[in-house]
Formats: structure tokens, sequence, C-alpha cells
């Protein structure tokens, strides 16, 4: 039980006295970023699977 006392001591130094934060600007601006890349991704996601079904749905129905 002392080892995780000390880590959890030793973790909470290391985040709070040696750990370089970055400004709260460039966080805003990094998750504007990840949300308009996880948007785009998400939107070609939904290109491709609409493809991709009526490819599939082409196939079937001139095969019947």
């Amino acid at each position: 039980m002392d080892k995780l006392g000390l880590y959890l001591r030793e973790s909470y130094n290391e985040l709070v006295h040696n750990v370089t934060w970055p400004p709260y600007s460039t966080l805003q601006t990094n998750t504007v970023l990840v949300l308009i890349g996880s948007a785009i991704f998400a939107l070609l996601i939904l290109m491709m699977d609409f493809v991709w079904k009526n490819v599939v749905d082409f196939i079937y129905n001139s095969a019947v």
C-alpha cells in the first residue's frame, strides 16, 4: 500500500512541478482542429458507406 501512495505523490508532483502545460489558446486551437478533422473523417466514411451500399444494391438488383 505504501508503494501506491508513493506512486500517487510522485505522479502529482511530476504533473504540478515538472510538466510544461500549453497555453489555453493553443488547447482551444488544437481542439477545434481535432473536431474539424473528425467531422471530415466521419463525412468521408459516410460517403464511402453510401457509395458501397448503392454498388451492392445495384449488383443484387441486376442479378435477380
